[in-house]
């Protein structure tokens, strides 16, 4: 879990930005057609679109000029005007896609095919739609498909252990990083800032899951509000109390490749089966108990 911190801290000090305007439920229909051997991998589920859309200020004439500056198309898909000069939104090209630079730029799909990148991956998928293997194809995590093992019982329960362990330092990473106040609010800060500055916290490192549970067992408190604020973070299109899996899926995706019981944990969060999790199904699910779940600390 400490080798993927770096990374997946990009993706939290970026609060998850992503404008995500397809809705998924958190299980999908899984791939129909056979899986090859290589690469397959027995916990794999879809995972809705990350639809960015296009930020783009420029003055009013430029606009005029060419109105696809203005004009916003999810990904997989560029704008172009036709005869009238209006924009639409056509699928991209893969080939105008940039080539990947590095291996973690790859990412694996749910038909277990390796794509150079998301660009690539989004273009292919927009050239699909209306069909039913384009509906079916969706991101499934971040780098080349690899063979991922099926989660034990036993392993699903150390999995919130580490978890938990985790969101807590990123929050004070956060909050040792935060000189210009952009990366937490004020309340935010001032609700790490007790945890930094408990002389009982755990220390970022590797540790024995005996020890991460005692430590649980033992300040619990400190663990109230990384949880919470966890939720806020995904909780983004729309905030609505509820994590679609197309919300979860910015940090599910990074995770599978490290965490085998990742796709299994989320799944099991999920009490009600409704293919949403609840803010109180989220914090049951770290063992945060049901009088300390407080919708204000999502905030």
């Amino acid at each position: 879990m400490r080798v993927c911190i770096v990374f997946l801290l990009c993706l939290a000090g970026q609060v998850f930005t992503a404008a995500i305007t397809e809705e998924e439920p958190i299980i999908d229909d899984v791939v129909e057609e056979a899986q090859p051997e290589v690469g397959a991998n027995p916990v794999q589920v879809e995972i809705g679109d990350f639809d960015e859309a296009i930020d783009v200020e420029e003055e009013e004439e430029d606009i005029a000029e060419n109105p696809c500056l203005n004009h916003h198309c999810k990904k997989g898909k560029v704008c172009e005007v036709d005869e009238e000069n209006t924009p639409m939104c056509v699928c991209q090209d893969p080939t105008t896609c940039p080539a990947a630079v590095e291996e973690f730029e790859h990412v694996c799909a749910t038909d277990n095919t390796t794509y150079d990148s998301s660009c690539h991956f989004f273009a292919q998928k927009c050239s699909l739609e209306g069909t039913k293997k384009g509906h079916k194809l969706h991101l499934d995590y971040i780098g080349p498909c690899k063979f991922i093992e099926a989660c034990m019982d036993a392993e699903l329960n150390e999995f919130p252990l580490r978890m938990r362990d985790w969101l807590k330092n990123v929050l004070v990473t956060l909050y040792e990083r935060d000189e210009e106040n952009n990366l937490l609010t004020e309340k935010q800060t001032l609700r790490v800032k007790k945890i930094y500055e408990n002389e009982k916290r755990l220390q970022a490192g590797e540790h024995s899951l005996d020890l991460l549970a005692h430590d649980f067992d033992k300040n619990y408190n400190m663990y109230i509000f990384p949880v919470h604020w966890q939720f806020g973070q995904l909780d983004q299109h729309p905030v609505d109390g509820f994590l679609s899996h197309t919300e979860l899926a910015p940090l599910r995706a990074p995770l599978i490749p490290m965490e085998h019981c990742t796709t299994r944990f989320f799944e099991q969060c999920d009490a009600d089966n409704d293919k949403y999790i609840a803010l109180e199904e989220w914090a049951n699910c770290f063992s945060i108990k049901e009088q300390d779940v407080n919708k204000d600390l999502v905030i």
